[in-house]
Order: C-alpha cells, then sequence, then structure tokens
C-alpha cells in the first residue's frame, strides 16, 4: 500500500468488460514526504475520488479481482480510502 495523489481521469472509448462500473484515475504515487515516487499510475475507483485528493492505492492484482468478482480483469492498482485532510 501506498499514498498517491489523484492527478487526473482516464476516459476510455471502449472498456474491457471487467472495468464497468468502475472509474479510472490517474494517481501520482507519493514518497512518506509527500514527493512524487515513481510515474503515475492508473488505478480502478469506487469510492468517488476527486482530482487533488491524497488516497491509500495498493498494487494487489488479486484484490482487484476478487473486489470485482473477476479472474480477468486487466488492472492491477486500486484505491482503498481517502486521506482525512
Amino acid at each position: 500500500m501506498q499514498t498517491a495523489l489523484i492527478i487526473g481521469k482516464a476516459h476510455a472509448t471502449i472498456k474491457h468488460p471487467g472495468l464497468h462500473g468502475w472509474t479510472m484515475l490517474i494517481a501520482q504515487p507519493l514518497t512518506p514526504a509527500g514527493k512524487p515516487d515513481a510515474e503515475p499510475q492508473l488505478t480502478l475507483d469506487r469510492l468517488g475520488c476527486r482530482v487533488g485528493d491524497t488516497v491509500i492505492v495498493t498494487s494487489d492484482g488479486s484484490l482487484v479481482h476478487e473486489l470485482s468478482g473477476r479472474k480477468d480483469v486487466p488492472a492491477r492498482f486500486i484505491t482503498l480510502g481517502i486521506q482525512d485532510s
């Protein structure tokens, strides 16, 4: 798990069937000091995160499969929570 800053939304003309109902966001991973850490990642969200929110993300692909109820979802990152301000 890692904190990340939501820096944008991603839109798809055609989505994989396993992604219907999910919002796709662009998340910039952060170091503990709040500085950018690595490249931005595409993350799935059902929490209603907005651009500018600091969130907790995980790269546990098996959790994505469990939460979506499908083994064929082509995603790895998912938001787990929104950090209080």
